[in-house]
């Protein structure tokens, strides 16, 4: 809610905690690495889920707010790509990795696991949540796009810009782990003739 209520502020300097995009990013960094302490063990694996779907439509509504520049689009690449490692992960149903950046298999030992204790389980992420991360990411990656035709680049055209401070493969590459994991990374998902026939 702070993190809503501050960006909402952002055109008011004196009024927010996050008056520039890195500030909101660094936010959403800090708000990811909580979300992710979430364990994939049931009850808890609907909440890590609902709150990872939250965030990523806070950052991809939120971020074209901001006025955008060249030096801030370094750190947004980062939390998108952490982000696209995120839902890796929850799509796998994997305990993160702080330390490696990554999921990792949920290990129980059978010391773990005492006699009468409810059966561990670990439920997956939902064909409904999957359609709304896909639609989260195909929407937000178009607006993402739009809103870069907006960087000051001196008239170049702001792919060339990109190209030269080596961030455009890193944008053109949006959530590429992600779109595998659901089977949706063929070059059709942004397309919307890749569609036909498919409804």
């Amino acid at each position: 809610m702070d993190i809503t209520s501050a960006f909402k502020k952002r055109s008011e300097p004196s009024m927010t905690k996050l008056p520039t995009l890195t500030a909101y990013l660094d936010a959403m960094q800090k708000l990811l690495a909580f979300i992710l302490q979430i364990p994939p063990i049931d009850p808890s694996t609907h909440l890590r889920t609902t709150f990872l779907l939250r965030l990523t439509g806070d950052v991809m509504t939120s971020v074209p707010g901001y006025p955008p520049q060249m030096k801030e689009l370094q750190t947004l690449l980062d939390l998108l790509d952490d982000l696209d490692q995120s839902w890796s992960a929850v799509l796998k149903n994997q305990v993160w990795d702080s330390a490696a950046g990554k999921g990792v298999d949920l290990i129980v030992t059978v010391d773990g696991i005492k006699p009468g204790d409810p059966p561990i389980r670990s439920s997956p992420v939902s064909q409904t949540e999957r359609t709304r991360l896909r639609s989260l990411l195909v929407t937000g990656t178009a607006g993402l796009e739009e809103w870069m035709t907006g960087l000051n680049t001196s008239g170049e055209d702001y792919q060339i810009a990109l190209q030269r401070a080596g961030l455009l493969q890193g944008f053109d590459d949006l959530f590429s782990v992600t779109l595998s994991e659901m089977g949706t990374y063929d070059g059709s998902v942004n397309d919307p003739a890749g569609m036909e026939g498919t409804c």
